[in-house]
């Protein structure tokens, strides 16, 4: 596995866990019943993202490194994917 397909992986990783862990624990507007002129009532109130970053960032890590061991060590291989016989043995 090349270091640019690791790279790859853990990004792809990463945007996953960032957009699911962006929609956990907010509390808006609307919920605590102050809702500024001007905004929507859905508006997120204190609102971290470096706080999200890095707890993405500490997410994604061994998920990515679960993934990349799982490649490495045969556990998954391409081969198992292919149902229709394409790839030449």
């Amino acid at each position: 596995m090349s270091i640019t397909a690791v790279l790859v992986l853990f990004s792809i990783v990463w945007f996953i866990v960032l957009f699911l862990h962006l929609q956990i624990k907010i509390k808006t507007q609307g919920d605590t019943g102050n809702v500024l002129k001007g905004t929507h009532a859905s508006s997120p109130i204190d609102f971290s993202m470096k706080k999200r970053i890095i707890n993405t960032t500490l997410i994604s890590i061994p998920i990515s490194a679960l993934i990349i061991f799982i490649i490495l060590s045969g556990i998954i291989t391409l081969d198992m994917f292919d149902f229709y016989n394409l790839i030449e043995k």
